[in-house]
């Protein structure tokens, strides 16, 4: 599953799924509550997770603040059972999507898990207005910029020392008209080798990769 985390009450048609049969009427006071439950529970996991796989991680107040941003900011939790195995951050302005951060648990990448959540930024991106997508990641690594290349993504420029806390440069990635009807052909390619690959299948005693999905820490 992959599930929004949200600021605000979305339309009882769009989240109603989350919650079973609930009547219209109701609907806004559920959610709350399931948000009150819920979410503090999500982002534990959450920063969880970014311990393992940031050397700088964001802490849950962060997050939660950035959930307060509203419109400008889109997050993500994929989820697996009880689990989470994954989140994704998006950061919106002016025609432009900024992906600010993605982070899969150790024990589950390689699964396809940061392709579907960028997936999920994308389409969102799209929805949103956005005509252009960013990131940052490691120069080194190159297994996160070769699934970035799926989605249209080109090296840009250097920032250098951007990760200074490994003393590393970050090389800027951009995918540029995502509106158009090419970059739209090029998100079904991807959903429907992701749709058909089994992403969540359970890992097993799967090794640890210790190269991240993650393009970046944020902004």
């Amino acid at each position: 599953r992959y599930l929004p985390l949200v600021h605000g009450i979305p339309s009882h048609d769009t989240f109603g799924r989350l919650f079973g049969l609930i009547e219209p009427g109701q609907f806004e006071a559920a959610f709350r509550r399931w948000m009150q439950g819920v979410l503090p529970a999500l982002g534990a996991q959450v920063v969880a997770i970014e311990q393992q796989v940031f050397p700088t991680p964001w802490s849950l107040s962060l997050y939660l603040s950035e959930l307060t941003m509203g419109g400008t900011r889109a997050y993500f939790v994929a989820i697996t059972g009880n689990e989470v195995v994954g989140y994704a951050g998006l950061m919106l302005a002016v025609g432009e999507g900024h992906v600010t951060t993605i982070g899969v648990s150790p024990r589950w990448q390689r699964h396809g898990i940061g392709r579907r959540l960028l997936l999920e930024l994308a389409e969102t991106a799209r929805k949103r207005g956005a005509e252009d997508l960013t990131l940052e990641v490691r120069v080194a690594n190159t297994g996160a910029q070769a699934l970035y290349h799926e989605f249209g993504f080109a090296p840009a420029g250097i920032r250098k020392n951007y990760y200074a806390e490994v003393h590393e440069d970050a090389l800027i990635m951009w995918a540029h008209d995502i509106q158009s009807d090419d970059y739209k052909r090029r998100l079904e390619i991807v959903a429907a080798e992701s749709l058909g690959s089994g992403d969540l299948a359970a890992p097993d005693d799967a090794p640890v990769d210790e190269t991240s999905d993650a393009p970046g820490e944020g902004t």
